[in-house]
């Protein structure tokens, strides 16, 4: 996979957070003062619809949770490649210099 890959993967994880963050929250708001609200009046389908706002807020935070471990991770295993990048160029920069160094050597 690319660096170009992996930055869109957390791109769009990044984005997933923050936009489905917000929408889930006029979502959790509205349901529950419609739960309040038929409880209120005496209907059981507000204690139902207060379970499924529950149950909504605990697999949107799971959600959330696991874009933030996608993105998070997608930027340490990127920095992370950017350091083996930086050692393998350094590595072979050292053994060019000595090549050279031996073919001076030789009289090339």
């Amino acid at each position: 996979m690319s660096q170009e890959d992996l930055k869109a993967v957390g791109d769009a994880a990044y984005s997933l957070y923050t936009d489905f963050g917000q929408c889930n929250d006029l979502a959790r708001i509205s349901s529950m003062k419609a739960a309040g609200g038929l409880t209120d009046q005496g209907f059981l389908l507000g204690e139902a619809l207060d379970h499924v706002a529950t149950r909504w807020v605990d697999q949107v935070q799971s959600l959330l949770d696991a874009c933030v471990h996608i993105y998070t991770h997608l930027d340490f295993t990127q920095a992370i490649h950017k350091g083996d990048e930086a050692r393998v160029h350094a590595t072979i920069s050292s053994t060019s210099t000595l090549d050279h160094g031996f073919d001076r050597h030789r009289g090339y």
